[in-house]
């Protein structure tokens, strides 16, 4: 069984290895994940649906009552055989009751009840403007770690190449009584702990692919486009970025949209205080004699008030008050967060950059002497182990850099212009 599992694990590392170097599956951008991602995501299509379920109401707040009719007709059951015409069927015998009525609103009930339905309309808009924007962040972040995935791939197997060859040749050397046996020893060592790297980093290559590939709610294999540089050079100051922000958030508008229902629905509640009068009129026939008369019924406002609504619209105004303060310094402090993190993580990623340039020309100075016996074996893999983690710290510290870039995007709403 161990066997086994090695023998699937192996197979499986190749098979993600295949999959990060073909070239004919579809590359795909920052740009074109959040693309696709807006359309295919189940998630963000069920949520979608709600607008549409909150423009059913409205629909529903425009209709008018309905006329009501009624009828009542009574059959005097005992039958008379003396006279003609009076058996217990004829009209004679018989009282009909047709009455015709229908509500009114009244106090504007119908115009706060449409206004109420469509504050609702926009502010499930805006709630599902708030669910794409935090899939966006979601789909962003892991379409950043495929590519930081990608690129760990990528330095190992240069990795494992540069040592593979360096144990071709120290066996030749090795033939030739060079270089003593512990020497290749050492390089085939690394060599294999490298390709135990390159195996689990693949394995988890692939289930970060996978992870994407759900978000963008596709089955298609994909790959990453790892020359696109989404980051743009001209962020905006941070006054601006808070302004914009406080301006278009669409959690800040699903607020506010909030705040707008809640009075709307006020004005509706304190309508619904004066009762619904139902008028119409009334074709009343008994025993063959027809009658005509008019209807009219209201109830008396005398208890119910709809003091209960009323009191509950006006905490939930208060209530959605305080939110949008929450709101409102929420976005300020995410915005003020993100930049300075931005600003640091930017210093640390050109520091880092001038730091790898080092490590590559101390990597292959001392390569050379080595093979020309100017050093030992320790000097070399030390300067490829520093060379390794300086390669992998670099791009750590790219991946952090993206992110907080996304995260500024993403707490500025501008991370939805990156899917225009």
């Amino acid at each position: 069984m161990p066997s086994q599992l090695v023998y699937r694990v192996g197979i499986g590392a190749f098979f993600a290895l295949a999959y990060f170097s073909t070239k004919a599956q579809t590359a795909f951008s920052l740009q074109k994940a959040l693309q696709t991602a807006r359309l295919n995501n189940r998630l963000l299509m069920s949520q979608k649906l709600n607008i549409g379920l909150a423009e059913g109401d409205l629909i529903s707040a425009r209709l008018r009552p309905d006329p009501i009719l009624n009828n009542q007709t009574l059959q005097l059951m005992k039958s008379t055989h003396f006279f003609p015409g009076t058996e217990w069927n004829s009209n004679q015998n018989r009282q009909v009751w047709w009455q015709l009525t229908k509500p009114f609103q009244v106090a504007g009930q119908r115009k706060h009840k449409i206004e109420t339905a469509q504050n609702t309309a926009l502010m499930t808009q805006s709630e599902y403007q708030e669910t794409e924007r935090n899939l966006f962040l979601e789909v962003a972040n892991k379409w950043i770690d495929v590519w930081a995935a990608y690129q760990e791939l990528e330095i190992l197997k240069q990795a494992k190449k540069n040592i593979d060859t360096l144990a071709i040749i120290n066996s030749l050397r090795l033939k030739n009584q060079v270089i003593q046996q512990t020497d290749l020893l050492r390089t085939e060592l690394l060599a294999k702990q490298y390709d135990v790297r390159l195996k689990t980093s693949a394995v988890e290559a692939m289930t970060q692919h996978y992870q994407l590939k759900y978000l963008l709610g596709i089955t298609d294999s994909i790959r990453v486009d790892t020359s696109d540089y989404f980051i743009r050079r001209d962020i905006p100051p941070l006054d601006s970025l808070t302004k914009q922000a406080l301006k278009n958030r669409s959690d800040i508008r699903a607020a506010l949209a909030q705040i707008e229902t809640a009075e709307s629905n006020i004005k509706w509640q304190k309508s619904l205080a004066y009762p619904v009068p139902e008028l119409g009129i009334i074709w009343n026939p008994q025993n063959s004699v027809p009658y005509f008369g008019f209807f009219g019924t209201v109830k008396l406002p005398l208890f119910d008030r709809n003091q209960g609504e009323i009191s509950k619209a006006k905490i939930a105004k208060q209530q959605a008050a305080f939110q949008l303060s929450a709101q409102q310094l929420q976005v300020k402090t995410e915005i003020m967060s993100a930049y300075a993190a931005l600003r640091v993580q930017q210093e640390n990623f050109l520091k880092l950059s001038d730091m790898l340039a080092q490590s590559k020309i101390i990597l292959s100075n001392v390569r050379y002497a080595y093979l020309k016996g100017g050093t030992t074996i320790v000097d070399f893999l030390e300067a490829q182990r520093g060379w390794l983690d300086m390669q992998t710290q670099y791009y750590e510290m790219a991946k952090m850099y993206r992110q907080k870039f996304i995260e500024l995007f993403y707490a500025a709403q501008l991370l939805n212009q990156l899917a225009q």
